[in-house]
């Protein structure tokens, strides 16, 4: 979700699409992150809207993206030289 949420803010129902999860579970997670202050929430009629809270967050993920993507190339490399 917070992958998703880095395009841009999205509402509950746009989240749940793209996880697959139910509403509950994704409602949950929400919170969580949320409480942490991750991500931020904005009501608007009956949706509620899910942002970024965090400049800093996008950069995190980004570098670790990086990392684990060089770790993996790493593991499929010393497999097909084997």
């Amino acid at each position: 979700m917070v992958d998703a949420l880095r395009d841009g803010e999205k509402c509950v129902c746009e989240l749940q699409s793209l996880v697959g999860d139910d509403m509950s579970t994704i409602s949950r997670h929400l919170a969580v992150l949320r409480e942490a202050g991750i991500i931020s929430s904005d009501k608007r009629g009956t949706n509620i809207y899910y942002k970024l809270s965090l400049c800093c967050l996008e950069t995190f993920l980004g570098c670790t993206g990086e990392l684990v993507e060089k770790r993996v190339r790493s593991q499929i490399d010393m497999l097909t030289t084997r």
